[in-house]
This record gives C-alpha cells, structure tokens and sequence, in this order.
C-alpha cells in the first residue's frame, strides 16, 4: 500500500523494529499526528483467548482518570424521580414516553443509553435497533442500574467499555493528541491494569499477544508487552 506524505513523515519518528514501554511510546505518539482536528489516540490488543468460549470472553469498563477527551452524549429511559436524578447528574437527555418512540423511529444522537432495570421490558423490544449501534444498556457495562446518578457521572468522567471481538482483539480510545504526556500515558495504564484483571481463568499461555497505540490517521507505535505489564502491576 502507498502512504501518503504526511503518513511517511509521521513513521520517520517511529523506530522500525521497536517495541516501546509506554514511557518511550507516548512521546512518539506526540509526534503522529497528521492532521487538522484533534485525532484520537486508539490503544489495540490483541489477546491469547479463544472468544468462541463464554468462559473467554473479555468485556468490562474502566474509568480513565482524564477521560477521553470526547463530550459524550447521555440518554437515561427512567420513570418518576429516577428522571430528577439523572436531570441533576448531568444526563442530555432524560425521559421514556418521549424517547422509546423516537428510538424505534430510528433517531440515535446519543452516544451512551442508561436505563432502570424496571424499564428494560421495554428497551429490550428495541434491541435489533439498538444492539448493532452498541447502544443497548446492558447491567455488564453499569447502564443498567437504579444508581442513575453515579451511571451518568462515570460515563461523563470518561467511563468506557472494552470487548473483545470475534478475532480476540480490543479497540478502546485512551485520550486525544492534544492530552499532555503524562494524562495519556496515566490513561493507557490504567486501561492496560484493567485488561489483565479481566483475564479469564481459562486462558492458558500468552495472554497479551501485542499491544500498540496509534492515532486516528497515523502510523502505531508497537509496545513492549512483557514491560508493560510489568510496569501496570
């Protein structure tokens, strides 16, 4: 594949064969960027699992101490005083009989869906809606909860959901170009500590295959597992 020039001039900072602790990496990283708008910083795994088993599947959510950066987008579906409570946390948008319609009308300008477990009869109906958008509250993630306050405050702080996909790889945005170099390399720390605590038991040999971090239009910067890891305990 031909890269562009901006593209081969970001990979110049970049030693071929490499492998970086996250020390080393995130400065590198300061210097990947290859556009205009403030590209987001992408941390990807690739995990010794076998996620055709349910007893290795990895799928949580972790706080980033400085979030990511993104203003996210809440919806609570709630009834009665739950509706004050979210209003008062900070959620966008509150409400059941307004919003289940116009979810079923397709309308999704929302980027997190929390729910009260008492109401999930109903968002469960819309789950061909909002499962493909990775919309659908799910009591795993934290958004299925009657502690509508602190659901809309961890998402808001930067609360984010890692899962494995059918290839045994991760995605999950750490931050923003524009973060300085000890919020991100805090941030991908702590996201690193969380996904070796959610190591399945039955996983058996390597469990971090590869890790890398990149920017949104930029080359990645390949990490050194065995050093990571040791440096996140």
């Amino acid at each position: 594949m031909k890269r562009g020039k901006n593209y081969r001039n970001a990979a110049a900072h970049i030693e071929p064969l490499k492998h970086y602790t996250i020390d080393e990496a995130v400065p590198v990283l300061k210097k990947l960027g290859t556009t205009k708008f403030d590209e987001t910083i992408e941390l990807s795994a690739k995990l010794g699992v076998d996620p055709r088993h349910a007893d290795q599947q990895v799928r949580g959510t972790v706080v980033l101490p400085h979030g990511t950066g993104r203003s996210v987008r809440v919806l609570v579906i709630a009834r009665g005083e739950k509706e004050k409570e979210a209003k008062d946390a900070g959620a966008d948008f509150v409400g059941a009989e307004e919003y289940l319609p116009k979810l079923k009308e397709g309308w999704m300008d929302v980027d997190v869906i929390v729910a009260t477990p008492d109401i999930m009869g109903e968002v469960g109906k819309l789950g061909k809606i909002l499962g493909p958008k990775g919309l659908m509250p799910n009591p795993k993630s934290g958004t299925v909860t009657f502690d509508i306050a602190k659901a809309v405050k961890d998402v808001k702080a930067g609360k984010i959901e890692y899962r494995v996909d059918k290839g045994a790889n991760i995605h999950v945005p750490v931050g923003k170009m524009s973060f300085d170099e000890q919020k991100l390399t805090e941030n991908i720390k702590v996201l690193v500590a969380e996904l070796l605590r959610a190591k399945p038991a039955a996983s058996k040999g390597r469990y971090l295959k590869s890790l890398s971090l990149s920017p949104t239009m930029g080359p990645s910067v390949r990490l050194d597992t065995q050093s990571v890891a040791a440096d996140v305990k």
